[in-house]
């Protein structure tokens, strides 16, 4: 999970913050989602991972293009006081779907909440090791001594000590430092020498456009096990007895996805029209550095998820005390919603 929090963005989620309980009334709850026909949609609520960002440009498409509408979904994105929140309020029911990520999946799984990942919308990591040349991080061996700074989130640290590992270090020899929500006044301020938690297609954008010349890593290329940076969560019951809404919503956003690859600059307009406070030619660029990364892989269809990767990644948080045991991947996703 990154901590793409720039000011406007925080202000913009603050902001929706205090109409989100009103949406939460207005489209949750009720025996399940539905769909209707392109004159007569039915409401569908959709709780974002964080503020409006090029992650969302898939979906931001989609409505523009009115794909959602056709497919009989009145779609209302809303977006979340915090990270954290989406999985809770889709398995409160109070919302249809939730962007999530697959770790949060599979913590909320291990503490019994009744969730389901049905699709991916970025199935390979986006959190890296990110560092400025003055820092003089060529290789992982090189955090020997080092500073990283974290976004205090706990399997971070997990994913330092793995790092630190592979490379053949002791964990204790690089300094974790919890900056929270400052990850790149940090590092360019010199605190630390390293980030691990900021996105490569939204903090590395932001350093590369700033000229500071950044070494961006994900993590998943040191030794972390590969997972779904993004994903759709739905309540299992829901998947089981009202699948079609779900089914007709990744549809249109495959479709939507699609579209914005092929037209990045409609992509780009889509994100800034939804946002509220993002800077042109930064979204511009973090547009075009994300809409490679919402691909499908080859031969898969959109969404896929993996669901060897899936239990190698559960093992990892099991070996890691981050979850009590990992569970099969069948009783966290599934991939039969699918288009």
């Amino acid at each position: 999970m990154s901590s793409r929090w720039r000011l406007t963005g925080l202000a913009a989620a603050l902001a929706a913050a205090a109409t989100l309980a009103l949406g939460l009334a207005a489209c949750g709850g009720g025996d399940g989602p539905s769909t209707g026909s392109a004159s007569n949609p039915q409401p569908f609520s959709l709780e974002l991972d964080w503020y409006v960002n090029p992650d969302h440009a898939g979906i931001y498409t989609a409505l523009e293009r009115g794909f959602f509408r056709q497919a009989g979904l009145d779609l209302d994105p809303q977006t979340p006081s915090d990270p954290s929140a989406p999985i809770k309020e889709v398995a409160a029911g109070r919302v249809d779907l939730a962007i999530s990520y697959e770790p949060e999946v599979l913590l909320a799984a291990d503490k019994g909440l009744d969730v389901e990942a049905v699709g991916a919308v970025v199935d390979s990591p986006l959190t890296s090791l990110i560092s400025l040349p003055e820092g003089g991080i060529a290789s992982t061996a090189d955090l020997n001594g080092k500073t990283v700074g974290t976004a205090g989130i706990p399997y971070q640290s997990d994913y330092l000590e793995t790092i630190m590992q592979t490379a053949g270090l002791s964990p204790s020899s690089a300094k974790e430092v919890n900056v929270g929500l400052n990850l790149l006044p940090a590092l360019i301020g010199g605190r630390v020498d390293a980030i691990l938690g900021g996105f490569q297609n939204i903090e590395g954008v932001d350093l590369r456009l700033r000229g500071l010349d950044p070494r961006i890593v994900p993590v998943d290329q040191l030794g972390v096990p590969t997972y779904d940076e993004l994903v759709l969560v739905a309540r299992k019951s829901t998947v089981d007895e009202h699948p079609e809404a779900i089914r007709a919503f990744i549809e249109a956003l495959a479709r939507g996805t699609d579209y914005a690859r092929a037209h990045p600059q409609e992509a780009a307009n889509a994100v800034l029209s939804a946002g509220m406070g993002l800077d042109p030619m930064q979204t511009r660029a973090e547009v075009a550095a994300t809409l490679p990364l919402l691909a499908p892989r080859q031969g898969r269809p959109y969404g896929y998820m993996d669901p060897s990767a899936w239990g190698a990644y559960a093992q990892w948080m099991a070996v890691h005390d981050l979850i009590s045991s990992a569970p099969a991947p069948s009783a966290v996703l599934t991939n039969e919603l699918l288009p």
